[in-house]
């Protein structure tokens, strides 16, 4: 192509462009040209959907909660979520907050501390689903349901597993069945102690479970009912946690997880008179059964052995009621709603306390003797 040619060419082009008219096809450009142009506008077009959809998904999608890490007295939470972190004396010891349901704790060469995670204010109606290991090398570990009522003051365990010795100091109240394990119930007071409103002095309220467990369900009501038919009542609930407590000077971790339950039943209020079986026998005694005291959902019977004083009492239960302590027998339980009793030295008169879970009916009751 001479100079000519493409001057004339270049011109005609140029025209064609300024005036964006039929000359490009003139000129013989193709139409397509024009291209350029929608392709801008598709793609700034895709941007702004890209960027929504973008924006939507990120909305959308959840947020990992960070743990946090305490490593000094600490307290909180809302909703009805509650952590504690707290310690004293020597040594150290830190609390990792997964969730409000879910922590870890490490410590080493405690003096004292007690974490864990659960509810403010807690409730006395419900269960207490958890599971967790506990881990403990020297002093003294705890895995345990812990808590606080106020009027009257009073600090709660329901230890589940501990390493080392469990607090048994105060007076021992006898054995009770819970969750598939007696518990031992003791009382204790705190003279002049920390407690959740100051330094003063207060009861302790404490089950022990005697085969231990790092997993399971904690019926609460049973404990708050036998700790009553002892004359033990809890007042207004201020928090509640399953809890790792450890002191003494040892080192160790747990992991613990947990959530609300249901007892299986409610508690309904006692009827004005309690039907059953009063007395039992045929193998050589006699087992007769009388009313003692009650309360809104338990009830005490008296057991008096005649015919014999080497003497097997054998007592079923209707579901859901359960035995939640006993006085004068060594008692076995070879189910949740059967105890077995026999003479453990106190003569032939013994007792229990029934903790009804809306059931009055009374037991029925046998005795062998031999």
């Amino acid at each position: 192509m001479d100079d000519s040619s493409f001057r004339t060419r270049f011109t005609t082009l140029s025209q064609a462009v300024i005036d964006d008219g039929p000359r490009l096809e003139e000129a013989g450009v193709n139409a397509l040209q024009h291209a350029p142009r929608m392709t801008r506008r598709f793609w700034l077009l895709m941007g702004v959907t890209l960027a929504l959809i973008v924006g939507i998904v990120t909305a959308l999608t959840p947020r990992a909660e960070a743990a946090t890490t305490y490593c000094s007295s600490s307290s909180g939470g809302s909703g009805g979520s509650y952590y504690q972190m707290w310690t004293a004396g020597q040594g150290s010891a830190c609390m990792t907050m997964n969730s409000n349901t879910s922590y870890s704790t490490q410590w080493s060469n405690i003096g004292d501390q007690v974490s864990g995670v659960g509810w403010k204010p807690g409730s006395s109606s419900q269960a207490i689903n958890y599971s967790g290991s506990l881990n403990a090398n020297g002093g003294t570990a705890l895995l345990t349901l812990y808590g606080w009522s106020q009027n009257p003051l009073i600090e709660y365990y329901v230890i589940e597993s501990y390493r080392g010795s469990p607090p048994t100091q105060g007076q021992n109240m006898g054995t009770f069945y819970s969750d598939g394990s007696n518990y031992t119930i003791i009382k204790h007071q705190q003279v002049n102690q920390p407690s959740i409103v100051g330094t003063t002095t207060f009861w302790q309220y404490i089950a022990i479970r005697q085969n231990q467990r790092t997993s399971g369900t904690i019926t609460f009501p049973n404990f708050v009912n036998a700790w009553a038919s002892k004359g033990m009542n809890l007042g207004s609930m201020d928090y509640q946690i399953m809890a790792t407590e450890s002191w003494g000077g040892g080192s160790g971790s747990s992991n613990v997880s947990l959530s609300r339950g249901t007892p299986s039943s409610t508690n309904n209020p006692p009827p004005s008179s309690s039907t059953g079986n009063p007395g039992g026998g045929g193998g050589g005694c006699t087992a007769t059964l009388s009313a003692g005291t009650k309360g809104s959902n338990w009830y005490n019977l008296n057991v008096a052995v005649s015919g014999s004083s080497n003497w097997t009492v054998t007592l079923n239960l209707v579901s859901p009621a359960v035995v939640s302590s006993t006085w004068n027998t060594s008692a076995t339980w070879p189910s949740q709603y059967q105890m077995v009793a026999k003479p453990n030295g106190s003569g032939n008169n013994f007792g229990l306390t029934i903790s009804t879970n809306g059931q009055w009916t009374w037991p029925s009751v046998s005795c062998s003797a031999g």
